[in-house]
């Protein structure tokens, strides 16, 4: 009886010695944060204004420096050297791309914007390839900071659309979802699988029509952004685009929620897509998001095929679940 009040008290001053220890280290991490937003913010409004990119850059290479160290034995080595490499080569990027300010807005808070959506989307596009539903509370951060960056430069309307009216309320049902759905062995874990034929096929039109139609629209209510500096036509180009990301966006959204593999042959599609955008508008940091989109999608289809062709019971159940729905139907 006493050996075990001495283990309970062991494991009480664990517990709080590993609170302390925590406290200690948010409490650097933010001081670091700031310290390096305020040498930015100096930068920019009273100094030479040509590093302010990279402190805000190695501001958020702290916060995510302690995320990764938090939830070390969550990633492997791999994921932790993408993300931070992604985090330093934006940063780099930040310097050799400076922003200038448009329709007003300052180009530090234009920079702190993109820097903002590249650190939120590389943790977001990680737990969803480790099948984590935590994710979409990421994500939900994700849609206010692309939401702003929309609303700041005045452009990309399909874009801002789609995720203030269907991208966050999708976070927020596939987190119900996903919850409902865990891995019978790995609880951190969701089952996935993957689209038919007909399907893929069915999807592909609705893009293209999407596309057309949308683009169409755009076109003749867009006002003209300061960031396209009066080219009309490459205005007009980018909201063909701007359509079809929202399309695959869409889609990529439907498919995240319902659990499909193939959510990330559309992410791939999209951060080709988003990088072209990029490039006609000169937000060349943007660019390194693009480049995590890319590496992390392939990492995440071969991580999610490994994991069907593990759980072929998966697939088995789904088409299951299809043909009793059909029959109950038909009768």
């Amino acid at each position: 009886m006493e050996q075990k009040n001495v283990n309970e008290i062991k494991r009480e001053i664990n517990k709080t010695n590993n609170s302390i220890i925590i406290f200690i280290r948010v409490a650097i991490t933010f001081a670091f944060a700031i310290l390096f937003a305020t040498l930015a913010a100096k930068d920019y409004f009273t100094g030479s204004g040509q590093y302010y990119g990279f402190l805000l850059g190695a501001m958020f290479l702290t916060i995510g420096g302690f995320v990764i160290s938090q939830y070390r034995k969550f990633f492997t080595t791999y994921e932790k050297t993408w993300f931070i490499t992604i985090l330093v080569l934006a940063s780099i990027f930040a310097v050799l791309f400076p922003e200038e300010d448009v329709n007003g807005v300052n180009a530090f808070w234009i920079m702190g914007l993109y820097l903002l959506d590249t650190f939120l989307n590389i943790l977001c596009e990680l737990l969803i390839s480790k099948q984590s539903k935590w994710n979409f509370i990421v994500s939900v951060f994700v849609e206010i900071t692309e939401i702003a960056i929309c609303l700041v430069l005045a452009y990309r309307f399909a874009t801002f659309a789609t995720t203030l009216l269907f991208w966050l309320p999708c976070d927020i049902i596939s987190f119900i979802n996903w919850h409902k759905h865990p891995d019978k062995v790995k609880d951190e874990l969701t089952e996935v699988r993957t689209l038919t034929g007909k399907q893929e096929f069915l999807v592909i039109l609705g893009i293209v029509v999407w596309t057309v139609v949308v683009g169409y629209l755009l076109t003749l209510i867009t006002e003209g952004s300061e960031l396209f500096h009066g080219n009309e036509t490459l205005e007009i180009i980018v909201c063909y685009f701007d359509a079809c990301v929202s399309a695959v966006g869409v889609a990529n959204g439907l498919f995240i929620l319902f659990r499909y593999r193939e959510q990330w042959v559309a992410w791939i599609v999209s951060a080709i897509l988003e990088a072209t955008i990029n490039i006609l508008s000169g937000q060349y940091v943007l660019l390194i998001l693009k480049l995590g989109y890319l590496t992390n999608s392939t990492y995440g289809y071969i991580k999610w095929t490994q994991y069907i062709k593990a759980h072929p019971e998966v697939l088995i159940s789904n088409k299951k679940n299809k043909n009793t729905e059909n029959i109950q139907k038909s009768e």
